[in-house]
């Protein structure tokens, strides 16, 4: 048996290193160190600063999270980068949030799964909790958010650039094009736009920055790779063991129905493993074809992508401990009531 949950693991673990780390976590990293790195903190500041009204930082985040199709995963690398940029807690959160749990690609990937009552209730679900997210996050750390912010604005700007514009554009689309640009293709297929947008943006840096200036973006990536990565893949190994000791059919008997229990079982199960980006759309349409309730399945389609058993030690150590441990619960118990009211709204 031992044995057995050993090699669950390792398989876990060799599926999400082949899979996932060259195409996503690779780009993901490097743009975070290059929001550190080039990106003008005024500009961070000005539209999602704790000075900047909650009505129009909230939605700016939300907003932009849609285009950015990462898993729970890879939008710390960038949800980081942009706290550490200037941006207040509440908007950081928020994309941490959004990004996995309603970005474009997933629902429309939803939508042709499983109809489109549950992509309008997934972006409404997603919406609803990323703002009451954002404001508990803010008012739970607003102490520690003043000392911060006031630390940030007095140090020196970094002005922005054209060149650095069209930089982390590049990085945007090397992230993003695998996912946008291949849909249904072989794994094969995804590495070829990645490489193509890695060479891409190799020449455009090689021509318009200074070794300095690619040093101490280097230095930034490797503090996040550094501090994030070990703890991914201690996690996706657990997950895997955890996958081999759930039955199937204990999972299909505990979430027919529409109660608060199968609601929460199911954003538990969401919250615990972990799904790339646009895998949990055909995993809950097997469980609703063995009998899972809508109101459960919802919980599951936005927990599953949006947390990980990987995504919570990570966001423990980037983002501070006190703060995963506000987080996640809130995520989870969110989770469960956004299923749970949806049980009684879907038919």
């Amino acid at each position: 048996m031992f044995e057995i949950l050993i090699l669950a693991g390792l398989g876990a673990l060799k599926d999400y290193i082949a899979l996932h780390v060259l195409t996503c976590l690779v780009p993901a990293f490097l743009l975070a160190g290059a929001i550190v790195s080039f990106v003008s903190q005024e500009a961070i500041i000005s539209h999602l600063g704790s000075a900047v009204s909650k009505l129009k930082s909230f939605p700016i985040a939300a907003g932009g999270s849609f285009f950015i199709a990462v898993c729970s995963c890879t939008v710390i690398p960038v949800a980081s980068g942009i706290y550490y940029g200037g941006a207040s807690i509440g908007p950081a959160f928020i994309l941490l949030w959004v990004a996995p749990a309603a970005n474009v690609l997933a629902l429309m990937y939803t939508g042709s799964i499983l109809g489109p009552q549950l992509i309008i209730a997934r972006l409404i679900g997603a919406l609803a909790v990323s703002f009451i997210v954002g404001l508990v996050m803010f008012f739970a750390f607003r102490k520690e958010e003043m000392g911060r912010m006031k630390s940030i604005q007095s140090t020196t700007k970094k002005v922005m650039t054209r060149d650095n514009v069209i930089l982390l554009l590049l990085l945007v689309i090397t992230l993003l094009a695998p996912n946008y640009a291949v849909q249904g293709g072989s794994y094969l297929s995804k590495v070829i736009v990645w490489a193509a947008g890695m060479i891409a943006t190799a020449i455009y840096v090689w021509k318009v920055k200074k070794w300095p200036e690619i040093k101490g973006w280097l230095r930034e990536t490797w503090w996040f790779v550094r501090v994030i990565a070990p703890l991914l893949l201690v996690g996706v190994f657990v997950v895997g063991i955890i996958g081999a000791l759930l039955p199937a059919q204990w999972i299909e008997a505990w979430l027919g129905g529409e109660g608060l229990r199968q609601s929460f079982l199911a954003t538990m199960i969401g919250a615990v493993t972990y799904f790339a980006t646009m895998t949990e759309a055909p995993f809950v349409d097997t469980l609703m074809g063995l009998g899972m309730g809508k109101g459960p399945a919802l919980a599951l389609l936005l927990t599953g992508p949006g947390l990980s058993l990987p995504s919570w030690l990570a966001i423990g150590r980037v983002f501070g401990y006190k703060k995963a441990l506000v987080y996640i619960p809130t995520i989870i118990v969110l989770g469960t009531i956004v299923g749970w009211i949806a049980g009684f709204i879907l038919v």
